[in-house]
C-alpha cells in the first residue's frame, strides 16, 4: 500500500516538475532569439549603411581616373566616342535629305539601282546571257557618265519640232489611269493611243508652260521603288519638277507612282537592258538581251509595261549593250511607238543607237547629259555635275541628268533648285524637253 502511494506520487511528481524544466528552457531559447535578431537586423543596416556610400564613391573615382576609363565598361574610351562625333558632322548632310531615315534593313543609296555605265566601252563582246538572275545585283558603282568626250562636248539643239504644249497649270496630275488609254491583254493592262488620237506620254506629263523661253534643265531620279526609305524621301523631298523612274520588278508599284504623281512628280518606268559585262553586273528580273529572239525582248517589254499606269516612257537601266544593238533595239522603239510612250537614253553607251531610232521611229526622246552621283557620291560632285548641267542649259537650251536616291543627291537638288530663278533657269520635267536635243 505504501509503495503503491510512492509510486503514485512518483509518478505526479515527475510531470508536476517536468513543466518547470521546459518553461526555463523556452524561457532561455526565447531570449536568444530576440538578441540574435535584434544582433543581426543591426549588422545588416550598417552593412547596407556602408555598402551604398562606397558604391556610390566609386563613379566620382572612375570618373576622375582618365587612364583607367578605358578598362570599365560603362565608361568607354575616347576612341569609342570617335565614330559617333563623325557621325553628328555629318548627319546634317543625310538628315536634311532624307525625311525617313534608312534603317540598316533599307539601305537607301546602294539599294536602288541605276542605269549602268561605260566611262570607256569594252572592245571584247559581252559573254552570250543565259537568264538574268534574280535578284538583280547592285550597279550603283558601275553606274556613271557617258564617255568623258561624249559628256564633255554640249550637244547642239536639235533641228526637229518641239513636242506639242501641255497645259501649264498647278503642276498637280491628272488621275492615272486613264481608261481611254488602256488595253486589256493577256499580259496585263498596257497603254495604248487613244481613240481621239491622245498620247499616253501627254496625258500622264506635267503640265509645263511652253511659252518659257528659259534654259530648261530636267533631272530624273532612277532606280526607284526597291527601298522603301530612298523611294519616299525621293517622293517627298524633291521638287515636284524632278521626275522620277522606277524599277518594273519593284513590290507596292502602283501605290508608289500613285503617290509619286500625287506630289506632282512625273514618273517613267525602267526598263532593264543588258550591260557589256554580263553576269558581272546583273540588270534584274526579265531583263532584254541581245541574243533573245525580238519576240521574247517584246514580251519582256510588255511584262513591264503591264505593271502599272500613269508613266509617260521608258528610261533604260544599264544596257551598254543592248542599246548598241540596232536589231535588239528597233523592235523596241517600234512598240514604244505604237503605244504612245516616251524614251530616255541614259546614254550609258557613247556607241547607243536609241535616239537615232527614237527619232526614225518618230519616239519621243531625250539624252542623258550628266549622270549627278554615279562615280562617287559627294556634295561635291552632285554641284560639279548640276553646275555643268547649267552651262548645257545656257548654251542650247536644254539639259538632262540623271541621279539616284542618296540622301546627299536629294540634298543638293533641293538646294540648287531653289537657286534657279535668280539665274533665269527653270527646272522643267522630261516631257518639256522631249526632242529639244540633237540625235547623237
Amino acid at each position: 500500500m505504501s509503495d503503491t502511494r510512492r509510486e503514485v506520487r512518483s509518478r505526479w511528481g515527475g510531470p508536476a516538475r517536468l513543466p518547470l524544466a521546459l518553461s526555463g528552457v523556452l524561457t532561455i531559447f526565447a531570449v536568444a532569439l530576440a538578441a540574435l535578431v535584434v544582433i543581426g537586423s543591426g549588422t545588416d543596416d550598417t552593412q547596407i549603411a556602408q555598402t551604398e556610400p562606397d558604391a556610390h564613391a566609386a563613379a566620382p573615382e572612375t570618373a576622375a581616373a582618365p587612364e583607367t576609363a578605358g578598362a570599365t565598361p560603362n565608361e568607354p574610351s575616347p576612341a569609342d566616342h570617335a565614330p559617333a562625333e563623325a557621325a553628328q558632322d555629318s548627319a546634317p548632310e543625310h538628315a536634311a535629305a532624307e525625311p525617313p531615315p534608312p534603317t540598316a534593313a533599307e539601305p537607301t543609296p546602294l539599294e536602288a539601282p541605276a542605269t549602268d555605265h561605260a566611262a570607256t566601252e569594252p572592245a571584247n563582246e559581252a559573254p552570250e546571257p543565259a537568264q538574268a538572275a534574280e535578284p538583280p545585283k547592285l550597279e550603283s558603282v558601275q553606274v556613271a557618265s557617258a564617255d568623258k568626250d561624249d559628256n564633255n562636248n554640249p550637244p547642239q539643239v536639235a533641228a526637229v519640232p518641239p513636242p506639242p504644249s501641255v497645259p501649264a497649270g498647278s503642276g498637280v496630275l491628272p488621275p492615272a489611269p486613264d481608261p481611254g488609254l488602256i488595253e486589256q491583254t493577256s499580259v496585263g493592262p498596257l497603254p495604248r493611243i487613244g481613240d481621239d488620237g491622245r498620247l499616253p506620254w501627254q496625258v500622264y506629263a506635267r503640265p509645263f508652260d511652253n511659252r518659257d523661253t528659259r534654259p530648261r534643265i530636267a533631272l530624273i531620279v532612277s532606280g526607284l521603288g526597291l527601298s522603301g526609305a530612298a523611294t519616299e524621301a525621293a517622293i517627298q523631298g524633291l521638287p515636284g519638277g524632278v521626275s522620277l523612274a522606277f524599277q518594273p520588278f519593284a513590290d507596292d508599284l502602283q501605290q508608289w507612282i500613285r503617290l509619286a504623281r500625287a506630289a506632282g512628280h512625273e514618273v517613267y518606268l525602267n526598263l532593264p537592258m543588258e550591260p557589256v559585262d554580263f553576269p558581272a553586273s546583273d540588270p534584274g528580273p526579265r531583263a532584254l538581251f541581245v541574243a533573245y529572239a525580238p519576240e521574247e525582248n517584246i514580251e519582256r517589254l510588255e511584262w513591264a509595261l503591264s505593271r502599272v499606269s500613269g508613266y509617260v516612257g521608258l528610261l533604260n537601266h544599264m544596257g551598254s549593250r543592248f542599246t548598241t544593238s540596232r536589231e535588239a533595239m528597233l523592235p523596241i522603239m517600234n512598240t514604244l511607238e505604237h503605244r504612245g510612250l516616251a524614251f530616255i537614253d541614259a546614254r550609258v553607251s557613247a556607241r547607243s543607237v536609241a535616239t537615232t531610232l527614237a527619232t526614225e521611229t518618230n519616239v519621243p526622246r531625250a539624252i542623258n547629259d550628266r549622270f549627278l552621283d554615279a562615280r562617287e557620291v559627294s556634295r561635291g560632285t552632285v554641284d560639279a555635275r548640276l553646275a555643268e548641267l547649267e552651262s548645257i542649259a545656257s548654251e542650247v537650251g536644254v539639259s538632262v541628268g540623271i541621279g539616284q536616291a542618296f540622301p546627299v543627291t536629294i540634298e543638293r537638288i533641293r538646294e540648287w533648285a531653289a537657286t534657279l530663278n535668280g539665274k533665269g533657269i527653270v527646272l522643267a520635267p522630261v516631257s518639256a524637253v522631249l526632242d529639244r536635243q540633237a540625235d547623237r
